[in-house]
Parts: C-alpha cells; sequence; structure tokens
C-alpha cells in the first residue's frame, strides 16, 4: 500500500514534470532572447537617424512606407493572404492604437531632429509609468505606492533633463519626446482595454496613418540611394522586425522581465551614436538619466522578485 504513494526518481510522473521544467525554461529564455534582440533593434533608431541625410517629415514618410510594406507582408504571410480579415478585425480599438503608433513615431523622428539621442530615448522610456497614470485614470486601475514613488522620482529626473537643455529647440525634443512616451501609453492603455487588438496590424495601419500624416510636408525625392537603404532599414529592421521580435518575446516571459530588458534600448541607443557620430550626452542629461532609469530599473526589478498578480490572472 505505501509502495503506490512513492513517487521515485524514475517515476514516470517526476520524468513529465522534469520535461516540463525543462520546457517552461527554454520557452523563457526563448522570450528573453527574443525581447533583447528586439531591443537591439529598437536601439539603433538613433544612429540611422543621425546617419540619414532627409528631412525629419521626410525620414517619417520613408520609414512608414517600408514598415508598412513589412509588417502587411508579414501580417498576409502569417494569416494565409486574409489581410482584409485581419484589419477589419482590428477594429476602432486597432485604429485608434494605430493613432497613438503613428504620433508616437513621428514625434521620435522630431525629438531626435531637435535633441540628443540619449535624452529621446531616456524620455521616451516613461511610458510604462504614463501607462501606469493612464490606466488609474481610464480603467480604474489600483497604482501602488511604490510606483508612484517610482513615478515622482521619474518625473524629476524629467525635469533636471530639461533644465539642462541648452536651446529652447533642444526643450521642444524634449517635450517632443515625451509626446512620443504618452504615445505609446495610450496605446498601451488600448491594448489593456481590448486585448484582442492584433498589435502588427495595428502597427501596419500605424504607418500608413504616419505616412499620409507626413507625405503634406514630406519631399520623397529628396532622398537618395543610401538614403533609401538606410530608411530601409529604419523601416524593416529597427521599427518593424524589432515590433514583431517583442511581441514573439514578450508572451513568453512576465511583463516586467520584458519592461526591464527594454531598458537595453536606452542605454546602447546613445552608445551607438557616440561611437560612431561622436554625440555625447552632457552632464543634465545622464544624471537626470540616471534618475529614470534608476527608477525603472528599481521598479520592474521589484515586481520580478514579488510579482503581483491578481488572484487566477496569469502573466501575459
Amino acid at each position: 500500500m505505501l509502495d503506490c504513494c512513492l513517487v521515485t526518481p524514475d517515476h514516470p510522473i517526476v520524468g513529465r514534470a522534469r520535461a516540463l521544467e525543462h520546457a517552461a525554461g527554454g520557452t523563457r529564455r526563448e522570450g528573453f532572447w527574443l525581447v533583447a534582440a528586439a531591443a537591439l533593434c529598437w536601439s539603433s533608431g538613433g544612429l540611422i537617424a543621425r546617419l540619414v541625410g532627409t528631412g525629419p517629415w521626410t525620414t517619417v514618410f520613408w520609414r512608414s512606407v517600408f514598415c508598412a510594406a513589412f509588417l502587411f507582408s508579414a501580417v498576409a504571410i502569417a494569416r494565409r493572404a486574409r489581410l482584409a480579415a485581419v484589419v477589419r478585425e482590428t477594429g476602432w480599438p486597432g485604429v485608434l492604437m494605430a493613432a497613438c503608433f503613428a504620433t508616437a513615431s513621428t514625434c521620435f523622428i522630431m525629438a531626435l531632429a531637435r535633441t540628443s539621442v540619449a535624452n529621446t530615448l531616456v524620455i521616451q522610456s516613461l511610458s510604462p509609468f504614463i501607462a501606469g497614470l493612464g490606466g488609474w485614470l481610464f480603467l480604474g486601475e489600483r497604482v501602488r505606492p511604490r510606483t508612484w514613488s517610482a513615478m515622482g522620482v521619474a518625473l524629476l529626473g524629467t525635469v533636471v533633463m530639461l533644465w539642462g537643455s541648452a536651446s529652447v529647440g533642444s526643450r521642444i525634443g524634449d517635450l517632443l519626446a515625451l509626446g512620443t512616451a504618452t504615445a505609446f501609453a495610450g496605446a498601451t492603455v488600448v491594448v489593456r482595454w481590448h486585448r484582442t487588438v492584433p498589435m502588427p496590424a495595428a502597427a501596419a495601419l500605424a504607418s500608413v496613418l504616419g505616412a499620409v500624416l507626413a507625405s503634406g510636408w514630406a519631399d520623397p525625392s529628396s532622398a537618395t540611394a543610401g538614403d533609401l537603404a538606410l530608411l530601409a532599414l529604419f523601416g524593416i529592421g529597427q521599427l518593424g522586425a524589432g515590433l514583431l521580435l517583442f511581441t514573439a518575446g514578450a508572451r513568453l516571459i512576465p511583463v516586467a522581465e520584458a519592461s526591464l530588458i527594454g531598458v537595453l534600448e536606452c542605454v546602447l541607443g546613445p552608445l551607438w551614436v557616440w561611437l560612431a557620430v561622436g554625440e555625447r550626452p552632457g552632464a543634465f542629461s545622464l544624471v537626470g538619466g540616471a534618475v529614470i532609469l534608476s527608477a525603472l530599473i528599481v521598479h520592474t526589478a521589484a515586481d520580478l522578485i514579488r510579482p503581483t498578480f491578481p488572484a487566477g490572472a496569469r502573466a501575459e
């Protein structure tokens, strides 16, 4: 009778448990590397913006065109050419998300044209905090005390960066970077509200909106062959591929871990520009950026140590 209750190391149940544990570990590692690859793709944006010779609106136009073509092709392949059906599935929440994405993408390019890559990327990293505030205001989500504290610290870092901007143009660029963060946060709130919106399709629609918006001020014919190659890399490799990698990887790891890995973009982006074109952030940018990134890292690390999922919820 006792033997039937014993589970030995070679018992089939143990074997299955070990197999499941091994599979889960492999899946989590896969998610880590996919999100890290996405952050690496996104970190190249500042450098490409510095290397391309087109004006900001022309950059927005061509980047959007290449990204839309890439993402629509990816969606068509994944959904077996049911592209029109996928676009219809996005509905008005998808259109709203696309408008947020298009605004964020446009503000990002405009910010890079007016302020440093470091300021743009670090201020952009405020998006999770702004999304938390938006969830509290519009969805009634509870904001934890330590999240409020982290928001306050991050706001202090932003004030330091804005204070240290040398000119009105730089301050406008910093505010545009804040607009990027706010628009991304808006898209995040829409995702929390309607979790069924297909992200790649919404991002492809956003690229179409971005191209239409920029067409009134852009001069597409001014792009040289070299510019077009860089802009194709900007739209396909930096934006489109980064989004697909992040979407695939973020499903396999906790949200906090994905956010923490995403900080790589803020660290690597200024590094590439410094190594390639010698653009160095100023003292105020370094101090303010350190404050913001510290708040983000400590906050997300705390989520990893003590996950706070509601009863019955799962990490997504």
